[in-house]
């Protein structure tokens, strides 16, 4: 329950909107509990006294009452309405902020599916929770607390019967409550892993269609469903069994109005117009408990949503500004300096992806980071705009440590295009100015042309004005990666960073982007990782990753006399003396 307490916070700022929803409630209530004295006025002062007069006033204000009685419950559900879905959209956005706060380590143990359910699912549940509460929640304790009230004024002794059976059917409640929490979470919890699948086989539809394992994965999703499934009906069987034991008790209810109402109408200490009031007031009171009986599940449901929801709200970023990197102010030039650094992941394996780095980028120069796939590479050049923090070791830039200097700032000055280009949907002239709205046309052409994206986005019918499908399923995988590299440079950063961005273009298309690089951003410290040799030939420094060390480190020259690893891969790529569109002039590679 405290998670949901906490959660509720956000329907503070719609106080005014729940005070009104719950005064209109009371008045319904206190409605509700007038009808059944009028109901006994009528039998006992009316129709035992054949009183025509009193039976149709009374039945007049009873038609008054049920009609103000029916506004006033329409007003509570509309503000109730307005609450919880003024809630739910708060509690969305919050979280959605959250979100955008997380930095790769959070982001690889919460997997896209679950952060869907608590953005979608979870909020729904939570937002329900809210609604029910204002509209249904107060309602059943008031008409429960009112009722037996009147109970005991019309009569102690019976109230006093009643009033244990309800003491009963309150312990029977609470006990189902307690024990469909866990229930619950587990239901959400297979949720969460079917809509994982769910989300993963839409995204990989090409590849699961390509290798022909449809089956497998109809399999794999139906084990997920069924999995889900049979959760859900396990919750609901065992909700199923307390209203029939609700019923039960009601109608014992029943027989102790009429066996002990009866003896003492007999005995003249009670009238038939306070049986009958008695009858509506326990009605008026297990009723309600029917209510919360239902309510128990919606809220063991929205506690074990709002514990998921508290989950992401309360998670901290791995990656955060440190004490005193406010006071940073100096202009970033763009050498990046690695000294003695160690990585891992963390998770079940300690085993570090990166041990033991040291090198220096000079501002400017161009360094190329070669090695074998899992090597380390991506790993390497993700510690210098900080998406992982180092294990041990420092990462600076101008002799500062990043960790000294605030994100939003080293953000600024530091671009990415990665192997697997992200495209949104939208314009290709939106997707190449994403981190520069503002930017004019030329900006973005002439982004474009040193990208050699220029040439195909002119050739589409729309121009810069072409619609990019979802995840660019209408562009080629080069065509992607292209946009994603205008769409880094046009920001001119001080650091460039190319994880593999041009593996999906020919080598003659490769060496135009570079050429263009040069052009467009002198003075920028330009990161490339690559596995193709004929990448890093030019290159002011090249980094020779492998198994997690750096292997070696030089020019292409320096290296082909010295690492024997380098060596290798250039004679498996390239071969001895093999002129390629790489290299500088035309000029033989040596």
């Amino acid at each position: 329950m405290k998670p949901l307490i906490r959660i509720a916070k956000f329907a503070k700022p719609y106080w005014k909107e729940s005070a009104i929803a719950l005064v209109l409630l009371t008045t319904v209530v206190f409605l509700d509990l007038v009808i059944p004295r009028l109901i006994q006025k009528i039998i006992d002062q009316g129709i035992a006294k054949n009183n025509m007069t009193l039976i149709v006033n009374t039945t007049w204000l009873m038609l008054g009452i049920s009609v103000v009685n029916t506004l006033f419950a329409i007003g509570n559900n509309i503000y109730s309405v307005k609450v919880g879905e003024s809630f739910g959209r708060d509690l969305r956005e919050r979280l959605f902020v959250k979100i955008q706060t997380f930095s790769f380590g959070n982001l690889d143990r919460m997997k896209t599916g679950q952060l869907m359910v608590r953005l979608t699912s979870d909020v729904s549940i939570v937002q329900r929770v809210v609604q029910v509460f204002l509209r249904i929640g107060t309602r059943a304790p008031m008409l429960m607390a009112g009722s037996i009230l009147l109970m005991f004024a019309t009569n102690a002794h019976l109230a006093f019967l009643i009033l244990i059976l309800l003491a009963f059917t309150i312990l029977v409640i609470t006990l189902f409550t307690t024990q469909t929490g866990p229930l619950y979470l587990g239901v959400q919890k297979r949720l969460d892993k079917m809509n994982t699948v769910m989300q993963e086989n839409i995204s990989g539809v090409r590849v699961v269609k390509a290798f022909v394992l449809a089956d497998f994965e109809n399999n794999r999703f139906d084990t997920a469903n069924q999995d889900f499934a049979e959760k859900t009906i396990h919750v609901t069987q065992v909700m199923s069994v307390l209203f029939p034991i609700l019923t039960a008790l009601m109608n014992i209810g029943v027989v102790i109005i009429i066996w002990s109402g009866g003896l003492t109408t007999i005995q003249g200490n009670l009238t038939v117009g306070q049986i009958v009031a008695f009858a509506n007031y326990l009605l008026t009171t297990v009723g309600p408990l029917g209510i919360m009986a239902q309510l128990s599940s919606v809220i063991a449901s929205g506690m074990a949503s709002a514990g998921r929801i508290e989950q992401v709200l309360e998670e901290p970023a791995e990656v955060q500004d440190t004490p005193g990197a406010d006071a940073f102010n100096q202009e970033i030039q763009g050498q990046v300096t690695f000294e003695h650094v160690y990585f891992h992941y963390g998770g079940e394996s300690d085993e570090p992806v990166l041990q033991d780095i040291s090198f220096i980028a000079e501002a400017g120069k161009e360094v190329a980071i070669l090695g074998a796939t899992g090597s380390g590479k991506s790993s390497l050049v993700s510690l210098i705009p900080r998406f992982y923090d180092t294990t041990s070791g420092r990462v600076m830039i101008d002799g500062v440590d990043v960790r000294q200097i605030p994100k939003e700032i080293l953000l600024a000055h530091i671009s990415l295009a990665m192997q697997e280009s992200v495209l949104f949907s939208g314009t290709i002239r939106g997707n190449i100015c994403y981190g520069k709205p503002d930017a004019s046309m030329e900006e973005i052409q002439e982004a474009a042309r040193a990208a050699q994206a220029h040439d195909f986005i002119m050739e589409l019918p729309q121009g810069y004005e072409t619609q990019v499908e979802q995840r660019g399923v209408n562009l080629s995988g080069g065509q992607k990666q292209r946009i994603a590299i205008a769409r880094a440079i046009l920001l001119k950063p001080s650091i460039l960073i190319l994880d593999d961005s041009t593996s999906a273009v020919d080598v003659e298309t490769e060496t135009r982007v570079q050429n263009g690089l040069d052009k467009l951003i002198r003075g920028c410290t330009i990161f490339i990782v690559a596995q193709r040799i004929s990448t890093v030939l030019n290159a002011d420094k090249i980094l020779v990753i492998d198994k997690g060390r750096l292997a070696a480190q030089g020019t292409h020259k320096e290296l082909m006399r010295t690492s024997p690893i380098y060596q290798e891969i250039y004679a498996s790529q390239l071969g001895n003396g093999v002129p390629i569109s790489g290299a500088k002039n035309g000029e033989p590679i040596q």
